[in-house]
Formats: C-alpha cells, structure tokens, sequence
C-alpha cells in the first residue's frame, strides 16, 4: 500500500506523480484524459491515485471526453516583443477556431509554475516564448503534450522550433555599418540566453570576415534599457569610443543611446547604434534607430500552425528559422 508523504492532508497530483515515478505533466494528461499516455501508463497513474486516496474533479473528468481547442502560452510581461508575438498568436488562433491561454514569467512566477499553470487550464498544446526550460524538462513535457519554443534554439526533435537566424542579423548589421565606413565596432550582449550566444556568433563571424579581427570589443549588457545605460557607462570608461555599437535589442540600444547623449557624444555622428528586433520604440522619430525586424507576426503564424498540426497529425514542410 502506497502512503501519502504527508500525514492527515489531501493528496495532491504531485505526490502522485512521485509516487507513480513519473512527471506531474504526465499525471496531468492521464487525469484530464488528453492524448500521451499508454494505456499502462494510464493504469499505473490511476491505480497509485485510488491508493493515495486521490480524487479527480469530477466536473475535469466529465469534460475530458470533449477537447478544449486551448494553446498555452508563456511570455515575459516586461519583454516588448513578446507582446508583438502574442498579438500575432491571438490572430492565427483565432483563425484556425483556437483560444489561448496566457500564463506570465516573472520573478515570482517562474516559467515551471507558468507552464503547471497552462497544463491545469487543460491547454493541448503549449507554445513557449524565449523559453529557459533545460532540454531534459522540455522532453518530458513533450512526451505529454504538443511544444512548440518561439525564438530559441534546442538540440531536440522532441519539440517544434520557430526562430529567426540570428547570427545571421547580427551579420547583416556589422555589414550595413561596415559598409558605412565603420571599423570600431563594438557589440552589447544579452546575458547568457542561447540566442544573446548566436547574436555574439554573428558579430564576431561578420568582423572577422571583414579582417577586423582587432576591433571585436564585446560588453555585458541586457534586453532592457537599464543594460544599455550600464554598458555605455563602460564605453565612455574606454581611452577611445568605438564608432558604432551593435546591441542585443532596441531597447538595451535605447538605454545606450540616451547614456552617450547624456554624456555629450552625438548619435549617430559620433558613434552609431544599431538594435534588433524592430520594436515600435525604435520607429519614433526622435530615435529612429536602424535595427534588424524579427517579422513577429509571421513567426506567431508559424508558432500556431506548428501546434495544431501536432494535434491534428498533420505536418507540411518545416524550417526551423526564418
């Protein structure tokens, strides 16, 4: 006889799930009678259940005989462009018949907690933005249900990828600024996401391409406008400013922008700053920033019809960037 850990209180799915020896998603999907689980599997879960003394909702168990046309989705509140990416999600589900369901990342929300949350909402298919999630925990939540990561990049055929070739961008931009006669460039980072990694990648690759092999300068910096300000505050600590700046979005070259401004550098005059992602802050007129546009709404359009056609069995051609 299998005992709840503690004693005198309810038994929650989670202690099925580690009494069972799998994961609370997968509890999840055999509790809501969703596709992803054998029917052993089934069994296993459902007999460590009665064990426990685990009870089912009864409303969640007569509402699983019927689908919930649900795609969660996670995104960062305070991350512009994935405001953008929703928008465009909103739209394609609405018109493939969808609904989504938001669940926010934060620092008291962890993405762990957000994507629990989606799974309880009964979500089929779960499209994660900028997603942090380890390669072992996206497996295992793919085993369960349908994943689908918006902007990065993952060594697994277990999920679905859409993202745009960023190493590539960053190629483009020292390009552009290369062509304009810059040769002291220098790049501002994002932190240590694996798409700040393929950014870098692009920057060294594009200046050691054009033999600027002695001028690669790469600084800590961010995605919001705080990271820029510190980053240019370490600029304008250098014996000689670079002519142009390459940073990891447009809001991180914001922060850079109004630093030097600040300091009495002229922009773009004196030293250009470019961004990435084209985010409505970068088309003001009084910043009127070049950037690299990550297109959100075709990416959105590509995230959703990933997802379905993993519900619906059905697969048209896939890339994996744009």
């Amino acid at each position: 006889m299998i005992k709840s850990g503690t004693s005198g209180t309810r038994p929650t799915m989670a202690d099925v799930a580690a009494a069972a020896g799998v994961s609370k998603a997968l509890v999840s999907i055999v509790f809501r009678g969703a596709a992803g689980a054998s029917d052993t599997t089934r069994a296993h879960v459902y007999q460590v259940a009665d064990e426990l003394g685990y009870r089912t909702n009864r409303t969640a168990s007569l509402l699983k005989l019927h689908r919930t046309r649900h795609l969660g989705v996670t995104m960062n509140v305070r991350n512009a462009f994935h405001a953008e990416l929703v928008e465009g999600i909103q739209e394609a589900a609405d018109r493939e018949g969808y609904q989504i369901v938001l669940s926010t990342v934060g620092a008291r929300h962890d993405e762990h907690r957000a994507v629990e949350t989606l799974l309880e909402f009964r979500c089929e298919s779960l499209i994660l933005l900028g997603s942090g999630l380890g390669k072992p925990t996206l497996d295992d939540l793919a085993a369960s249900v349908p994943i689908v990561l918006v902007g990065r990049r993952v060594a697994t055929d277990s999920v679905d990828v859409v993202r745009t070739a960023d190493d590539k961008g960053l190629r483009l931009v020292v390009d552009h600024l290369v062509a304009l006669g810059h040769h002291a460039i220098a790049h501002i980072d994002g932190g240590r996401h694996t798409i700040s990694a393929d950014r870098r990648r692009g920057y060294r690759t594009a200046m050691r391409r054009h033999h600027e092999d002695h001028n690669v300068r790469i600084l800590a910096g961010g995605s919001g406008e705080a990271d820029g300000w510190q980053a240019a505050d370490e600029l304008l600590r250098l014996d000689r400013l670079p002519t142009a700046v390459t940073t990891f979005n447009d809001h991180c070259a914001v922060g850079v922008i109004d630093r030097l401004v600040r300091a009495g550098v002229a922009v773009p005059e004196a030293v250009s700053v470019a961004g990435y992602d084209n985010a409505p802050i970068a088309q003001f007129a009084a910043i009127n920033l070049t950037t690299v546009s990550q297109e959100a709404a075709i990416q959105a359009q590509w995230a959703v019809r990933a997802a379905i056609e993993r519900l619906e069995g059905v697969r048209h051609d896939t890339r994996e960037s744009i």
